[in-house]
């Protein structure tokens, strides 16, 4: 099996950055639920503070990672123009989406909404990881700071995984060649 650059990016962008933070979502979620003062020993919190601060700063990092490479790398093959006279448009994506009312959609919304709804996802991410480094052991204690924490983390997770389901599908009908 060989992959061609641009699918090699593909795979980074979306399984390996993406895919991570997706992955690690349960982990984050899980440790923020955990940190309460019922759950664990003074000697358990600094322990499970580290481990949370470095599992929420690696997820901001790979939410920024997916959306960078998928800015900066996939999307302008994505989004390039074929030269004028082309009929053949597999090898640009946008562009053949487009050209055909049974899959303009794809192009129009699912594409559209997801290259802007992925920023919410590192911008909330790294709140998140913000804010559990600033607030640090007082979240044991302070309920009402960690449940917003969690809230901020499900829409930066759901953010994620329609994202990333929209990215699939358009992949699907019109791969980045």
């Amino acid at each position: 099996m060989s992959m061609t650059d641009r699918e090699i990016w593909a795979l980074f962008h979306g399984v390996l950055f993406g895919g991570a933070f997706l992955l690690a979502f349960a982990g984050g979620l899980a440790g923020l639920w955990s940190f309460r003062a019922g759950l664990v020993t003074p000697e358990g919190i600094r322990e499970r503070l580290r481990r949370l601060q470095l599992g929420v700063w690696s997820m901001a990092v790979l939410a920024w990672l997916a959306v960078m490479t998928g800015t900066y790398v996939v999307y302008p093959w994505y989004r390039a123009k074929p030269p004028e006279g082309t009929t053949d448009l597999s090898g640009f994506p946008r562009s053949l989406l487009l050209s055909d009312p049974d899959t303009d959609l794809w192009h129009k919304f699912a594409f559209e909404w997801k290259e802007h709804i992925a920023f919410v996802t590192p911008m909330l991410a790294t709140a998140v990881a913000l804010l559990v480094t600033y607030y640090g052991t007082r979240l044991v204690t302070n309920d009402r700071i960690r449940w917003t924490l969690m809230g901020m983390f499900v829409v930066a997770f759901s953010a994620a995984a329609i994202a990333g389901l929209f990215g699939a599908l358009v992949t699907k009908v019109a791969p980045v060649q």
